[in-house]
């Protein structure tokens, strides 16, 4: 398995017989794999670390986000109306 930020495409068939070696390569490694089956991507498997990374944005990220918010006026917004908008902006993409 390779490391860097380009995933290493591994075959479901390989990926069931070395699981716990492809495990502990992923946490060394910082590795992402693509799992295909039958030579089509079906799966992405990366460390709890690099999920973690893409799922929970850094503090900062927030706090601009929330001085963002408050500068344009969208932190007075209700649940409701983030609902109009979101729905709103659905269907412009469907006309698109």
């Amino acid at each position: 398995m390779s490391t860097g930020k380009q995933p290493t495409v591994i075959s479901a068939l390989r990926m069931r017989s070395r699981l716990g070696s492809v495990l502990r390569s992923l946490e060394d490694r910082h590795q992402s794999l693509v799992i295909e089956k039958r030579g089509v991507p079906k799966a992405v498997l990366l460390s709890i670390r690099d999920y973690i990374r893409l799922a929970a944005p850094e503090p900062e990220i927030l706090t601009f986000l929330g001085e963002h918010s408050k500068r344009v006026g969208t932190d007075r917004l209700s649940s409701r109306q983030i609902d109009q908008i979101i729905k709103s902006a659905r269907k412009q993409a469907r006309k698109r």
